[in-house]
C-alpha cells in the first residue's frame, strides 16, 4: 500500500459511477443521484458515467423486464438529471451497440483524462480503459457482508476490486469489536448515504398514517461462508410476520421479488403494494415517504448476524422527510443515536415498544428524525469525510 498525493481541496474534477439507466427505480436512483448533488454542491465538477457492462442488465419497469435495451432508463435519465440542474453532467456507455448517450464520447474521454477522483458506487460498473488512469479510484460497497464474501470466493470478483486505490463500506463497524463481517483484506473505510437535505422537503408526518417501507423480499440467494449463513430480509422477516396482529397501528409494504408471499402477509395484517408504484419517479418515491407516518423494516440478514453497522439510504430518507425510523438493529446503533426519532429493535417486542414511543410523541420524534439526517447524514460532511479518505491510500490489499 502506498500513500497517494492529496487532492486538491479545493475543486476537484470527479468522476461517480453509478446504476440510473440500467435501475430506472425511484429510491436507486436517489442513492446515486445524491452523490452527484453533492458534490456539485461542495463546488466539485461532478460527471455521472454509467456503462452497461456486458451483460443483459437494463431493467424496463413499464414491462417489467431485464434486456440490453436502454431506451426507459435513458429518458427517465436525462428527466431526473434535468429536474436536479445537472443536465449536461451524464453519460451513459452501452457496450451492446458501441454508442454513447447524454455527454458525447469525446467529451467523456476529455473529462476522464483530467479527472481527479472517481467513485464506483456499489462497484456495478466495470472500470473501462479510459477510467483506469484516474489517479484515485475508490470502490463504495453498499452490500457489505456479502461483497466481501463475494471478493474472497471469486477470484475475477476480487481481481476487479484490485483496481481501485480507497475502500470504503456501508458497514461503519467494519474491523471493529463486536463484528464478524468477513475479512476480505482489503483496507475498508467506513462510509454512509450523504443526503442533500435541501432535496427532502420537511413538514410534520400525517398521524393516521401507515408504517411503511420499500424493499425486496429476496435480493438474491443466501451466501454460506465459513461455516455461517447470511440470508436476505426473507429470513429476518420471520420473527415479525403476526407484528399487524399485535399493534393497534397499520403497516404496508411496497414490495418487490416475485417469491414474496404476499397473500400469505395481507391474511396476517400487512398491506401489500407492488414497489413499482411508489418507486415509479424519484418524485413519486419522495411523496410515498412523506405520505408515510413512519418507516418500520428490517435488515438483510446477512448485515443483522454479522453486526456490520449497516444503515439503510431509503431509512435516511425516511429521516430527511421527517419521518421516524423504527427499524431493525445492524450495530448501527453504535455510531447512531438512538431513541429519539430513530429506534433500532432486535426483537418483536422491542419494535412494538418503539411503535408505541413513536405514537406518544409523534410531532417531537418528526423534528427528532430530520435533526438525525441532518446531524450525521448531510451530504457536505459525509463526501468531504469520503473524499479525505480516498486521498488517503493509493493500493490495495495485502
Amino acid at each position: 500500500m502506498t500513500t497517494a498525493a492529496p487532492l486538491r481541496p479545493s475543486r476537484l474534477r470527479i468522476l461517480v459511477l453509478g446504476y440510473i439507466v440500467r435501475g430506472p427505480l425511484g429510491g436507486l436512483v436517489w442513492h446515486h443521484l445524491q452523490y452527484v448533488m453533492g458534490l456539485a454542491r461542495l463546488g466539485h465538477d461532478v460527471y455521472f458515467l454509467e456503462d452497461s457492462d456486458d451483460y443483459p442488465s437494463c431493467y424496463d419497469p413499464e414491462h417489467d423486464r431485464i434486456g440490453t435495451d436502454p431506451t426507459y432508463g435513458l429518458r427517465f435519465a436525462a428527466d431526473a438529471f434535468a429536474r436536479v440542474g445537472l443536465e449536461g453532467r451524464w453519460a451513459y456507455h452501452d457496450a451492446h451497440s458501441g454508442r454513447w448517450h447524454g455527454i458525447p464520447e469525446q467529451r467523456v474521454r476529455e473529462v476522464c483524462r483530467s479527472a481527479d477522483l472517481l467513485l464506483n458506487l456499489s462497484a456495478v460498473n466495470p472500470l473501462r480503459p479510459w477510467l483506469e488512469e484516474v489517479p484515485v479510484r475508490a470502490l463504495v460497497d453498499t452490500d457489505p457482508v456479502f461483497t466481501q464474501i463475494r471478493h474472497l470466493e471469486d477470484p475475477a470478483a476480487r481481481e476487479q476490486a484490485l483496481r481501485h486505490t480507497a475502500f470504503f463500506s456501508f458497514a461503519e463497524n467494519i474491523g471493529r469489536d463486536g463484528a464478524s463481517v468477513p475479512d476480505d483484506g482489503l483496507p475498508w473505510q467506513p462510509t454512509r448515504q450523504p443526503m442533500v437535505l435541501d432535496a427532502w422537503r420537511f413538514e410534520p408526518g400525517p398521524p393516521d398514517g401507515s408504517l411503511t417501507t420499500v424493499m425486496q423480499w429476496k435480493s438474491y440467494a443466501a451466501r454460506e461462508y465459513a461455516g455461517r449463513r447470511y440470508g436476505m430480509k426473507a429470513l429476518s422477516f420471520k420473527p415479525y410476520l403476526d407484528l399487524p396482529q399485535r399493534s393497534a397501528a397499520t403497516f404496508e409494504l411496497a414490495l418487490g421479488s416475485a417469491s414474496a408471499p404476499r397473500e400469505r402477509l395481507e391474511q396476517l395484517g400487512w398491506s401489500v403494494r407492488d414497489s413499482r408504484l411508489p418507486t415509479r419517479t424519484p418524485w413519486s418515491y419522495q411523496e410515498y415517504l412523506r405520505g408515510s407516518k413512519a418507516e418500520f423494516g428490517v435488515a438483510k440478514h446477512g448485515y443483522v448476524v454479522s453486526r456490520s453497522g449497516w444503515f439503510s439510504e431509503r431509512s435516511a430518507a425516511y429521516l430527511a422527510s421527517g419521518r421516524p425510523v423504527v427499524t431493525q438493529e445492524t450495530g448501527f446503533s453504535d455510531w447512531l443515536p438512538a431513541g429519539e426519532g430513530l429506534f433500532p429493535f432486535a426483537t418483536p417486542e422491542e419494535a412494538l415498544d418503539a411503535i408505541e414511543a413513536v405514537n406518544a410523541r409523534y410531532d417531537f420524534h418528526c423534528r427528532a428524525a430530520r435533526g438525525v439526517a441532518e446531524e450525521h447524514f448531510a451530504s457536505g460532511k459525509v463526501l468531504n469525510e469520503l473524499i479525505e479518505g480516498a486521498a488517503a491510500y493509493r493500493g490495495a490489499a495485502t
